[in-house]
């Protein structure tokens, strides 16, 4: 499958993702610790359906992918809801030339495709660079138990007529890391079209994200589980932090 084609097919399988909790938590988040924040930097937008969200709400919002395919699906969405927005592909962990901005954002679990320690550090630093004294970072990723206990070894599928898909989760290569094993099967005309992807995520724990983010020089504000509770706990699958620039 070319990356093009999954990025078609990558809203179908976000169809139920919550982006109004992550819109709600965002405008909660500056509300409480950022109130006249403008300026907001959407990393891995993906095809952009936060970062429109965050501009129809009165954010100059610029998003960054590293799939150039993603950003012309995010183009093309902004453009049919006349949305406007900055886009451009860049690594998140080399974010380089984008300004300063009052909030960063990687959300959806973005992060998670970041696999190494060292890369993690590194995007927390691209982060840092590109925003202003005291500007907020806001970033969600799984917990641990969603990808040991809940992701590995299950099967997750939809027969549509139009659009079929197994999504099978194994054991990655890293510690805490799941490899997704997508194969879609597409209706053309009269006969399905089977397409293949393979995605590999790995998380760590939210004491290690602190630790990180302190290296970092960020003054850790908040550590949310599930868009809810103040305390992660065993069962949580979503692990969402609050950051300041320090």
């Amino acid at each position: 499958m070319s990356y093009q084609q999954f990025a078609y097919l990558y809203d179908e399988l976000m169809a139920d993702a919550p982006y109004s909790k992550w819109l709600s938590f965002i405008k909660n988040a500056v509300s409480a610790y950022h109130p006249n924040t403008i300026r907001l930097l959407d990393v891995g937008c993906g095809t952009g359906s936060m970062s429109i969200l965050l501009a129809k709400e009165g954010f100059e919002v610029t998003g960054v992918d590293l799939s150039s395919d993603m950003l012309m699906v995010a183009k093309e969405k902004a453009d049919n809801e006349n949305v406007a927005l900055s886009l451009f592909q860049q690594d998140m962990r080399e974010l380089e030339g984008l300004g300063a901005y009052d909030c960063v954002t990687i959300l959806c679990d973005s992060l998670n495709y970041i696999l190494k320690e060292e890369d993690v550090k590194q995007t927390f630093l691209s982060a840092w660079n590109h925003l202003e004294p005291n500007g907020l970072f806001i970033f969600d990723v799984h917990s641990i138990h969603k990808v040991n206990e809940i992701f590995i070894g299950s099967t997750f599928g939809s027969n549509n007529e139009e659009l079929s898909y197994i999504w099978q989760c194994f054991q990655g290569e890293y510690e805490n890391s799941v490899e997704h094993d997508l194969s879609f099967f597409i209706l053309n005309k009269e006969n399905y079209e089977r397409y293949d992807e393979l995605h590999i995520q790995r998380t760590f724990s939210p004491e290690d994200y602190s630790k990180w983010l302190n290296e970092c020089q960020f003054e850790v504000l908040s550590i949310t589980a599930d868009f809810e509770d103040q305390n992660p706990k065993e069962q949580s699958e979503r692990i969402l932090f609050i950051a300041k620039k320090s």
